[in-house]
C-alpha cells in the first residue's frame, strides 16, 4: 500500500519543481539566428551569431554580478558556453547554405524568368490554389538535373511547381517526373530555389514507389468512402480531419473555419498523433498488454500514421510535438516535456532548416508549450472551483491552445479570432472520435468498402456539429477582429489576452463572463436546433 501510494503521488510531487528551462536559451537563440538569416541571407545570418554570442555573454556577466552581490546561486558557465556553441553552429550553417542558395545558377535564372526544363522529385502532394481563372495546383519538389539555355546542370535545389490541376492533382509525393516551365523567384523566403510555372502535364512520370502508393490508397479509400456515405461538406471535411486530405473540402467550410479559428483541424498536427496514440495505448493497456510490448506497437503506429499523412517536415514535426504533448500529459512528468520540446525544436531546425520560418511549425511549438506548462495549471485553478475534471480539461486546453498562438496568428493573418476560444471548446469533444472513426473506416475500406461506409457513419453527427459550430461561430458580427500584421498585431493580440486573464481572476468578471457566455449559447444551441 505504501509503495502505491508513493508512485501514485510521484508526478504531483514533480509538477511542484520548477521546470527545466535550461535548453531554453539555447531554442530561442539558435531558432531566431535561422529564421533571419533564411529571410535576410548570409550576411544577415553573420550579423545575427554576432549579436546572439555578444547578448548570451552580456546576460551571463550581468547575472554572475547578481549572484555574487545577492549570495544567489550563479549562472552555469557552461551552460553559457553551450548556448555560444550552438549559436554559431547554426549561424554558419546557416551563413553556408543561405550563400550556397544566393550562388545557385537555378537561381540567378530566375531573375531572368528563363524557360527550362526539370527533373523534380515531388516532396508533397499538390495543394489546391485559391485564385482567379483557370484551376491550379502549388507543389514542392527537389530537383535532380535541369536544363537552363541548352545546358545540363546536375543540382539539387528545393522548388515550388505552379501547375493545372487537371494534370498534377493526381501525382504523389515521391514521384519522379520532368516538367517544362518558366522560371520565377521564390513567392517567399523559405530556402527554395526558384519557382517553376507550367501550363502543360508533365513531360515524363515515373510510377511512385510501394510505399507512397500504399498511402495514397489508404487516403483514397477513406475519401471515396466519405463521399459515397455522407454530404458533401462532410465528406470534404472527414479526410482533411484525419489524415490533412484538403482537396475535397467545402470553400464555404473552409472560410468558415477560418473565421471561427478552428483551421488548425484540418491540417495533420500535434494533436492528431495524440489522439490515434492515444486510442493505441488505451486499447493495449485494457487487453493487458506489457509495456515493452505497447511502446513497440505505438511507435509503428506512429511511423504508419506519418507515412499515410506523408512524411513531410510539418508531418514530422506534427508527430514529434504531438509525442512530447501525449507523454507529458500520460507521465505527469512536465519537467521533462520543457527539454524534451526544446530539444525537438533543436533537432527539427538543424535537419530542415526551413521549419524556422514556417508558420505551423511557429504554432505547434507554442501549443505544444501551452498544452504542456498552461493547460494542467488551469485544469487545477478550474478544478479547484468545483469544475468536473472533464469539463476543466476540455476548457483549459482549448483556452491554453488559443491563448499562446493568438499573437502568432495575429502577426501572420492580420486577425485576432474573439470566438476562437469558445468554438475551440465546443468542437472539442468530437475531434477525437472523428479522427478515430476515420482511421477505422480507412482499414476496414481495405477489407470492404460497403462495411467501410457504415462504420464511417458514426463520424457523421460529429462532422455536422463541427460544421454548425463553424457557420454559427463565422456569422458573430465580430467573430475576427482586424489587427495590424507583423509585430504590432502580435503585441495587441497579447496583450488583450493578457488583460482577459487578469480580469478573470476577480469574482464578478467571471461571473459576468459566465452569465453572458451561458446566454449566447443559449441563444446559438436554440438558433442551430430550431
Amino acid at each position: 500500500m505504501t509503495t502505491d501510494t508513493a508512485s501514485a503521488g510521484a508526478p504531483q510531487t514533480e509538477d511542484r519543481l520548477p521546470f527545466d528551462v535550461r535548453l531554453v536559451p539555447a531554442a530561442a537563440v539558435c531558432w531566431s539566428i535561422t529564421a533571419i538569416g533564411i529571410r535576410g541571407g548570409p550576411g544577415a545570418a553573420l550579423a545575427a551569431t554576432a549579436s546572439a554570442v555578444a547578448v548570451v555573454l552580456v546576460v551571463a556577466v550581468a547575472l554572475h554580478g547578481l549572484a555574487i552581490r545577492h549570495a544567489w546561486p550563479g549562472p552555469s558557465r557552461s551552460g553559457a558556453v553551450a548556448v555560444i556553441v550552438l549559436a554559431l553552429c547554426f549561424g554558419g550553417a546557416t551563413w553556408l547554405q543561405m550563400r550556397s542558395l544566393a550562388e545557385h545558377p537555378v537561381a540567378a535564372a530566375a531573375e531572368n524568368r528563363a524557360w527550362v526544363t526539370a527533373s523534380v522529385r515531388l516532396e508533397e502532394d499538390p495543394r489546391l490554389l485559391l485564385s482567379a481563372g483557370p484551376s491550379m495546383v502549388m507543389t514542392k519538389a527537389e530537383m535532380t538535373r535541369v536544363d537552363v539555355g541548352g545546358e545540363a546542370l546536375y543540382v539539387g535545389g528545393r522548388v515550388s511547381i505552379i501547375a493545372p490541376e487537371s494534370s498534377w492533382s493526381a501525382l504523389l509525393p515521391g514521384q519522379e517526373v520532368t516538367v517544362r516551365g518558366r522560371l520565377g523567384v521564390p513567392l517567399r523566403p523559405d530556402m527554395s530555389v526558384a519557382v517553376i510555372r507550367t501550363s502543360g502535364p508533365p513531360v515524363t512520370v515515373n510510377e511512385p514507389g510501394a510505399i507512397s502508393a500504399t498511402a495514397g490508397t489508404f487516403r483514397s479509400n477513406l475519401a471515396a468512402v466519405a463521399q459515397n456515405s455522407m454530404p458533401p461538406d462532410r465528406a470534404g471535411l472527414l479526410p482533411g480531419l484525419v489524415v490533412g486530405d484538403v482537396s475535397r473540402l467545402d470553400e464555404t467550410v473552409t472560410e468558415n473555419f477560418r473565421a471561427a479559428g478552428l483551421t488548425h483541424l484540418t491540417a495533420v498536427s500535434g494533436a492528431n498523433f495524440s489522439i490515434v496514440i492515444g486510442a493505441v495505448l488505451l486499447v493495449l493497456r485494457g487487453i493487458g498488454i506489457g509495456p515493452r510490448a505497447t511502446v513497440a506497437v505505438a511507435f509503428v503506429v506512429l511511423v504508419a500514421f506519418v507515412i499515410v499523412a506523408r512524411p513531410s517536415p510539418s508531418v514530422v514535426r506534427a508527430a514529434v510535438m504531438g509525442s512530447i504533448g501525449l507523454v507529458a500529459l500520460v507521465t505527469g512528468r512536465r519537467r521533462q516535456a520543457v527539454p524534451a520540446l526544446c530539444g525537438a525544436v533543436l533537432g527539427l531546425l538543424a535537419w530542415w532548416p526551413r521549419l524556422a520560418v514556417d508558420v505551423g511549425f511557429v504554432l505547434s511549438v507554442f501549443a505544444t508549450a501551452g498544452l504542456v506548462l498552461v493547460a494542467p495549471i488551469w485544469v487545477d485553478w478550474l478544478r479547484a472551483r468545483g469544475w468536473p475534471r472533464a469539463a476543466a480539461e476540455v476548457v483549459a486546453v482549448a483556452a491554453a491552445a488559443h491563448a499562446v498562438t493568438a499573437p502568432v496568428v495575429a502577426a501572420m493573418t492580420g486577425t485576432f479570432s474573439v470566438v476562437g476560444v469558445a468554438a475551440n471548446v465546443l468542437a472539442a469533444p468530437v475531434v477525437a472520435p472523428i479522427t478515430v472513426v476515420g482511421i477505422v473506416t480507412a482499414v476496414i475500406a481495405t477489407v470492404s468498402g460497403s462495411l467501410a461506409e457504415v462504420v464511417a457513419q458514426l463520424a457523421s453527427a460529429p462532422l455536422w456539429w463541427l460544421i454548425a459550430v463553424a457557420e454559427e461561430a463565422a456569422s458573430v458580427p465580430v467573430a475576427g477582429v482586424v489587427v495590424p500584421d507583423g509585430v504590432r498585431g502580435a503585441a495587441l493580440a497579447a496583450l488583450s489576452t493578457a488583460a482577459l486573464l487578469t480580469a478573470l481572476r476577480f469574482i464578478v468578471f467571471r461571473w459576468v463572463a459566465a452569465a453572458v457566455a451561458l446566454a449566447a449559447l443559449a441563444l446559438w444551441t436554440a438558433h442551430v436546433l430550431w
